[in-house]
């Protein structure tokens, strides 16, 4: 059966992401890649069974160990495994003695799983059958973020089995706490060391999947900033309601810690819930009109159809038109309730009254947006509305960023893609965080007041991917044989 490569074409873009090579210049690397596929592959499974998750404590510094040797095995002369006062990162460097560096950020954590909802197992990373896409690879982590990150380290083996030299130094910096708000990321790369390096950058590349199933290929310019913490409710700190569990019959003569939560929570967002009323509360920089051009161009490419069904959901937020959506996607914060615990959560009831609970938050930032404003702002609101001993425990977090379509690193990549004849949309920031805000780089070849530039790699059709998705959602990318 003929092969195709599990990489995607961002491993050849990549190398002539600096130099004017045409794509028939590639030929001995395509060679490599061809050749190396099964290799490349069974990298990515073997990456998937080493789970590494920070909120469960789960495969350190195991994770961090195994993200190091997966470096040095592509060929960065140094990998360094650096402890923080959370869970350890790793630092390398590849040296060719280049005149432009380029950054790296790769993250090695995943995000939790429960077995059952998988139609396979999530860290064997089978590969099966999916019509209509074919063959396709079912991990955690082979989409987010393990495949793309494979497919970069992929495209480095190949480079240098083909006997190339890479056209850019890299300079990595990879996190195992991404997944939880990246708590500890300013330690990693305020080590000298690592500063050091960094500064050298002329901006931050992370591979990422951003290829709808239709094979729209988007190159985001940034990344949406956030807060993660926890709104705890309990009787202790309120000196109302009960100090322990107590007979829900007492409910007639006992305050509840559990509806004095769900009045603080009605307090931050409008009735219908899509709107923040946090008082005085950051306010975000608008759409440009060139951002909203670019908006305008992506609606009209891509599927409404397609990603609803995607997301299955039957209708946006006040049923607003497809590009007046993806204009609130990109422009709008959110509040975001992520998961509600108290009391008894089993089969059947039991008739308790809680004296503790507690609500999962996420806080999705957009420029200007700063991430210790929003949080004294929420904490000033709960204060001033009467909920003042609502505990408020930020877990995580980081500031938006913005990168102009103008800096030299996406020039680059969206020239490179057009080498290969594939025409990239430019997205104004992915709606996921990244917290490349953190990340120094050289400025020089910036725009003022940009602090990095970032940019996804986009994955094509023209070599598919593995993909990783539970059974209730989409396969967004495949890999066929």
């Amino acid at each position: 059966m003929k092969k195709k490569l599990v990489i995607a074409s961002t491993v050849l873009a990549f190398a002539s992401l600096y130099c004017a090579a045409a794509p028939d210049d590639l030929a001995d690397i395509k060679t490599e890649i061809t050749k190396r596929h099964d290799e490349a592959v069974k990298r990515l499974q073997d990456w998937i069974g080493q789970v590494s998750i920070a909120a469960e404590n789960r495969g350190y510094p195991e994770g961090a160990q195994y993200m190091a040797k997966l470096a040095r095995d592509a060929g960065f002369q140094q990998a360094s495994v650096i402890n923080t006062d959370g869970k350890p990162g790793v630092f390398a460097t590849l040296d060719v003695g280049a005149p432009k560096t380029v950054g790296l950020y790769f993250m090695y954590d995943v995000k939790q799983f429960d077995p059952v909802e998988w139609s396979s197992p999530p860290t064997e990373a089978r590969i099966v059958d999916k019509p209509p896409l074919g063959k396709v690879m079912i991990g955690r982590g082979a989409v987010n973020q393990k495949g793309p990150e494979a497919a970069f380290l992929a495209a480095l083996h190949a480079i240098r089995g083909a006997g190339k030299k890479m056209p850019v130094n890299l300079v990595m910096v990879a996190e195992g706490e991404e997944e939880i708000g990246s708590p500890h990321i300013p330690q990693l790369v305020r080590r000298p060391e690592v500063l050091a390096a960094l500064k050298k950058c002329d901006g931050v590349f992370m591979p990422s999947a951003t290829q709808d199933l239709d094979g729209i290929v988007t190159v985001n310019l940034g990344s949406k900033g956030v807060i993660e913490l926890e709104l705890v409710s309990s009787g202790e700190k309120w000196g109302r309601g009960p100090a322990k569990d107590i007979h829900s019959s007492l409910k007639a003569m006992v305050d509840s810690p559990a509806w004095h939560l769900i009045k603080a929570l009605n307090t931050l967002v409008s009735e219908d819930g899509n709107v923040i009323m946090i008082d005085n509360y950051p306010k975000p920089l608008p759409l440009t009109l060139e951002q909203k051009s670019m908006i305008e161009k992506v609606s009209k490419v891509r599927s409404e159809a397609q990603a609803k069904k995607q997301f299955s959901v039957q209708h946006w937020i006040n049923d607003l038109p497809w590009e007046q959506a993806n204009e609130r996607l990109e422009a709008q914060p959110t509040v975001n309730i992520e998961g509600l615990v108290g009391g008894y959560t089993g089969l059947g009831g039991k008739t308790i009254l809680p004296h503790r609970a507690v609500a999962k938050i996420d806080m999705r930032l957009v420029p200007d947006m700063k991430a210790a404003d929003a949080l004294a702002a929420l904490k000033a609101h709960l204060a001033k509305r009467g909920f003042g001993d609502i505990e408020v425990n930020m877990t995580g977090g980081y500031d938006p960023t913005i990168t102009s379509a103008d800096s030299a690193l996406i020039k680059a990549q969206v020239a490179a893609y057009k080498k290969f004849g594939i025409d990239a949309l430019l997205g104004r920031a992915t709606p996921v965080r990244i917290p490349v805000m953190c990340l120094p780089v050289n400025r020089s070849n910036l725009p003022p007041g940009i602090s990095v530039s970032v940019t996804a790699a986009a994955h094509t059709r023209r070599t598919n991917i593995t993909s990783s998705n539970r059974r209730t959602r989409r396969y967004r990318v495949s890999t066929e044989r």
